[in-house]
């Protein structure tokens, strides 16, 4: 009996005499003109899904999940053409449908929601209204019962104060606000179907916690949920069948508890495996890794000879903000930390919390209203600029979107060869063959510094990325939100070729993260902040075994601690 058949039989045993909603058969995808342009890219996927159930999908970015998934709803994309033995929605076909008939069944019956809710939202009109054009298309009731619905749909999300929020526009509200308000928009007419796509992607594990909440609630109510997602966390708490995928195809599936904790497929293995935690302290997460040349860097590193003094000091820093309301709002309150030469200080805190101004602050791209950060013992903030410059020199930053911070009309090699001689012009010369080493040094190759970022998967350009922060010789790395939006797999190479240059260069990181088990795994000491304020600050263990304040204790509460545990234990016991 293949994965299939065996997740159908413990499928069906799970769920009683539940109504089967959807059936897949033997679906195939394949996008471009028959030729050596043709790609297959989902390849005899097969699936059921029955009511009140949630099955996931889970592989990496390329995988064919999302394609899958899109195929379902006639979404699969330009170009594109989907083959089936059997695609049924309640026992209609879905193949060769029209446009018309596609555009009622969307949202009526079958719901989508995104993962980036700041995209997927109009800017510029009202959440309210996309939710009122969802029930306007499908000829739902008349205005002003449409708004009742609309404040009634946003309250069973969570959302408070629906009447104010219902008025706000996507950039008014908070990533979570965003987030459930999407959710609204997807079922606001009670689909029997929702698709949620990497839905809590990116967000705080508080936020994350809220809309899972959501999602579960949508569960007991009799919806059900094709979840598609990297985060075996998220899965963990949701998910009846996992099908995990790769290269197209299903390589194992079966019920949540028996993939997690006894995968049969190799690549499962390794994606539990890859999930940082607590427990992987210490260890590498996977067996990827870049090779640092002998000579590669100078011998200039650790200039200061003095190891009691901070490498990094920020002292009561206070940042005060103008919003376009006019009212000066004060976003980083009185924080102070240090940063050691060698060590990792984690930053955690919901969006809104300060971190980034914070980190701005550290790398005097912003200027506190009081307070001082000094650099190896000198004052960084209000020195002179040709100061400020070669102090500048020696921190790097790694933001969450590299493809954000490059020129789009330089190549690899340009974006690296422009860092390099920026940092020490004599390297002129030999700036492409010290980029290729750079590349090496991170996991790539050669061949890419002729490539476009467009033209690269997002690890491989975080990948560029980090061999940019490092062609400066940097002794400070800030990382913000650097891997939140990697594949597990990808991510644990990227945590482990940071932890090989930490261990090689003596580099110190601000490491920023919502993701509380990648800052356990990778931090010496945390910095907990809320509303601006540090409410706690320690070692990793510290803070993560004995929380001291409330909120902090809320956060380490929305963890799916036991989750991470159980993969843990049962990635040691194989």
């Amino acid at each position: 009996m293949n994965a299939f058949a065996q997740a159908q039989v413990m499928s069906h045993d799970g769920m009683g005499a539940s109504r089967l909603i959807l059936e897949v058969r033997d679906l195939n995808v394949w996008f471009g003109q028959d030729g050596d342009s043709r790609r297959h890219v989902v390849k005899g996927v097969d699936l059921e899904l029955y009511a009140g159930q949630c099955i996931a999908l889970v592989g990496e970015s390329g995988s064919g999940k999302s394609v899958t998934a899109r195929s379902l709803i006639g979404l699969a994309g330009a170009g594109s053409r989907v083959e089936a033995a059997n695609l049924t929605f309640e026992g209609e076909t879905l193949l060769g449908r029209s446009d018309r008939w596609w555009r009622h069944v969307r949202g009526s019956k079958i719901g989508l929601i995104l993962q980036d809710a700041l995209v997927s939202l109009d800017p510029l009109r009202p959440v309210g209204k996309e939710i009122d054009e969802a029930l306007w298309l499908h000829r739902w009731g008349d205005r002003a019962s449409r708004r009742e619905k609309i404040l009634k749909i946003l309250g069973q999300v969570g959302v408070p104060e629906p009447a104010l929020r219902a008025k706000q526009r996507s950039g008014e509200l908070s990533g979570g606000l965003r987030q459930r308000a999407l959710i609204a928009a997807a079922i606001a007419l009670h689909p029997n179907v929702v698709i949620a796509d990497e839905p809590t992607t990116a967000l705080d594990v508080t936020v994350q916690a809220q809309v899972l909440g959501v999602l579960k609630q949508m569960l007991a109510r009799g919806t059900s949920i094709i979840l598609i997602s990297h985060d075996l966390a998220v899965v963990s708490k949701l998910a009846d069948i996992i099908y995990v995928m790769r290269g197209g195809s299903i390589v194992e599936a079966g019920p949540r508890d028996r993939v997690l904790n006894r995968p049969r497929h190799r690549y499962t293995q390794q994606l539990i495996d890859a999930v940082p935690s607590e427990h992987t302290k210490g260890t590498r997460l996977s067996a990827d890794g870049g090779v640092l040349r002998p000579g590669l860097f100078s011998q200039s590193r650790g200039r200061s000879s003095n190891n009691r003094v901070p490498l990094l000091d920020a002292r009561n820093i206070v940042k005060t903000f103008r919003s376009p309301d006019g009212i000066r709002r004060t976003v980083v309150k009185g924080v102070s930390f240090t940063l050691a030469r060698g060590e990792t200080l984690g930053i955690v805190g919901e969006s809104g919390s300060g971190k980034s101004t914070l980190a701005r602050v550290a790398l005097s791209l912003e200027t506190p209203d009081s307070g001082e950060v000094r650099f190896e013992g000198r004052i960084w903030t209000g020195a002179v600029p040709a100061e400020q410059r070669q102090i500048r020199k020696r921190i790097s930053v790694v933001y969450q979107d590299p493809l954000s911070s490059f020129d789009p009309r330089w190549r690899v090699s340009r974006i690296l060869t422009d860092a390099i001689t920026l940092a020490n012009p004599s390297r002129a010369q030999d700036a492409r063959q010290y980029a290729a080493a750079l590349l090496e040094a991170v996991g790539l190759e050669p061949v890419h510094l002729d490539r476009w970022p467009l033209q690269m998967s997002g690890g491989q350009r975080q990948r560029v990325a980090i061999a940019r922060a490092i062609a400066t010789e940097p002794e400070i790395i800030i990382l913000d939100e650097a891997v939140s939006a990697l594949d597990v797999s990808v991510q644990a190479q990227i945590l482990d070729l940071l932890t090989d240059l930490q261990a090689q260069l003596g580099i110190s990181y601000l490491f920023i993260s919502h993701d509380l088990g990648v800052i356990h795994h990778m931090s010496d000491r945390v910095l907990v902040m809320k509303d601006g304020k540090a409410v706690e600050q320690g070692t990793a263990d510290q803070v993560f075994y004995h929380p001291k304040h409330a909120y902090t204790q809320s956060l380490l509460a929305s963890l799916p601690r036991l989750e991470y545990a159980q993969l843990r234990m049962a990635a040691s016991a194989r």
